[in-house]
């Protein structure tokens, strides 16, 4: 696979499997912009992918709001010129029984999960159409497509996007623009630390562990290799399409 001299936007870049994704485009020649609300982790992952030889640019950015995703996308193209990908990665939750939630917690889901994806890709639509080029590839869950206790907020959400991305990819195929959807299963990332720590937690990560087929967490490389090859022009042929990288957690 080669990216070389296109220009990623990496949404959640600052850590877990956006940076993987975020250091397997640099390793293949891509200019990233790490676009993430922890502007600290942003940073520290430009950092890694300039010692390696590539180049980046770390962007503070809150996807939840437009006009911040809006700026994003304005100094990405002063930095660079164009956009050539994006990779929807940034993603939240709290697991939770659903009649326990609250609404605070149904919007904040709802607001990071759908409607982030929405505004990063609306916003970089105007000049991927303009060049009649452009690589979409919203990161989605297997909790999409199969449910997850716990999660049902966040399991609609990811739904949401797996929709959204079939009808993304059908509308922007005369524009040339490859829209695309990844759905890990469980991955050992910081996120999934943070929600499932203590005594309880160790317990849900070993039920997590024995479900999956190959019997391990899924990693952020695993993640990432599967996210290159759509973003590449080797998927030139490839829109609207679900792939879960699971483990065989879900066969279908």
């Amino acid at each position: 696979m080669d990216l070389e001299e296109k220009v990623a936007v990496v949404t959640g870049a600052g850590g877990g499997i956006g940076r993987g994704i975020a250091l397997k485009f640099a390793s293949l020649g891509a200019r990233v912009v790490a676009a993430d609300i922890k502007m600290e982790g942003a940073k520290e992952t430009v950092a890694l992918l300039e010692k390696g030889g590539a180049r980046g640019l770390a962007l503070g950015t809150d996807i939840t709001d437009f006009k911040q995703v809006q700026e994003m996308v304005k100094n990405t193209l002063r930095a660079f010129g164009q956009i050539d990908i994006l990779v929807n990665n940034a993603g939240w939750d709290k697991i939770e029984p659903f009649m326990k939630n609250s609404p605070e917690l149904w919007e904040k889901v709802m607001a990071v999960n759908l409607k982030g994806p929405i505004y990063c890709t609306r916003a970089v639509l105007d000049p991927m159409m303009e060049r009649k080029y452009g690589k979409i590839v919203n990161i989605s869950s297997d909790a999409g497509r199969v449910g997850s206790t716990g999660e049902a907020v966040y399991s609609a959400c990811k739904g949401g996007i797996i929709a959204f991305t079939k009808t993304i990819a059908r509308e922007m195929a005369r524009y040339l623009i490859n829209v695309n959807c990844v759905c890990p299963g469980a991955t050992d990332t910081p996120l999934l630390a943070e929600l499932t720590g203590g005594e309880a937690g160790a317990k849900i990560i070993e039920a997590m562990v024995k479900a999956v087929p190959f019997r391990r967490l899924g990693k952020p490389e695993d993640i990432a290799g599967a996210v290159a090859f759509l973003a590449s022009d080797e998927a030139a042929f490839i829109t609207g399409q679900t792939l879960s990288v699971s483990g065989g957690l879900t066969m279908c």
